[in-house]
């Protein structure tokens, strides 16, 4: 969801990126970063690794490798269920075990990107020492389930939506480089519906909280470490214009949220935290880098949270 936003902004908010740069930008510190096991990003819809050399996870994967990580970024359909998704993505998790000689990875993926590493970690456990989810659609997306009434299976409106949706799913794969991916927009709001993932984590269960707003299992039984943190506010800096865009998609929720995510949505694991001051594109850093001022730099969350892999021994 994030991504889409994201593709209708850049262009004009690239005079804000010089006021942007991280403040953790120039920070070095030696093994701070160094996990045992790779990590693998994974992005959420419409999203995509790179480009025009634009990433992503906007500053992340430098700022880790800097102090030690070894970080690959996944690139998956911008558009599809979180299980095709989550086979393209074990493919290259796979590939990754193969390049390093790891025996394992640490998956961290945003918005639907968290289902889509969840997959991977349930059908592929050997393969995975963690997941982490931010701003992850565990439980569903009320904006989603909007959207999804608002245009009925079989109507007018939604094969007008469809169209838009896979042209810009189209564009998005040819300038990342993934056009050979398959896209699927109605696969892709199903598998985030409130409904989908209901279907969802009947199926792969692990780290999804038992009570509403709870928090899950730290260590799941297939031995898979998981972890989740998020924003909820849709508000966060006034110089940054997807604020405006975030803060009408955060009515539709009828809980706190990041204007995609409801709060309760993003639980999975062990819960760091699920009311940073960040909305659902401060997550990961954009729109370049731009973030409330008084809540910590999404950099240093990031950097942070490889630190606890590390003293893990993950």
């Amino acid at each position: 969801m994030k991504g889409i936003i994201f593709a209708l902004l850049v262009t004009i908010t690239a005079p804000f990126s010089a006021l942007a740069s991280s403040t953790t930008s120039g920070i070095t510190t030696t093994g701070y970063t160094e996990t045992k096991y790779p990590i693998v990003l994974v992005h959420g819809l419409f999203g995509f690794d790179s480009i025009a050399g634009l990433d992503y996870f906007y500053g992340i994967p430098q700022a880790l490798t800097r102090s030690g990580a070894k970080v690959f970024v996944a690139q998956v359909s911008a558009t599809n269920s979180s299980e095709l998704r989550g086979e393209q993505l074990l493919q290259q998790v796979r590939w990754v075990l193969a390049v390093t000689g790891a025996q394992k990875v640490n998956l961290i993926g945003h918005s639907h990107g968290s289902p889509t590493a969840r997959y991977v970690a349930s059908v592929a456990p050997q393969y995975i020492a963690s997941v982490t989810s931010v701003g992850g659609v565990n439980k569903g997306s009320e904006f989603a389930d909007t959207v999804r009434s608002t245009f009925p299976p079989g109507s007018a409106g939604e094969a007008l939506a469809v169209s838009a949706a896979n042209a810009l799913s189209g564009l998005i794969s040819v300038l990342s480089g993934g056009s050979q991916l398959a896209q699927d927009p109605l696969a892709s709001l199903t598998s985030l519906t409130t409904e989908g993932l209901r279907k969802f984590n009947q199926k792969y269960p692990e780290g999804v909280p038992a009570t509403r707003c709870g928090e899950g299992d730290y260590r799941a039984a297939n031995g898979v470490y998981y972890y989740s943190w998020s924003g909820s506010q849709t508000v966060t800096n006034v110089a940054d214009i997807s604020d405006p865009v975030l803060f009408a998609t955060g009515l539709f929720f009828s809980e706190p949220n990041d204007g995609l995510v409801g709060r309760c949505s993003t639980h999975l694991g062990k819960v760091i935290r699920s009311d940073y001051r960040m909305n659902h594109l401060d997550e990961v850093n954009q729109v370049f880098g731009l973030h409330d001022l008084f809540e910590t730099d999404p950099v240093t969350l990031y950097r942070q949270h490889a630190n606890r892999l590390k003293r893990q021994g993950l």
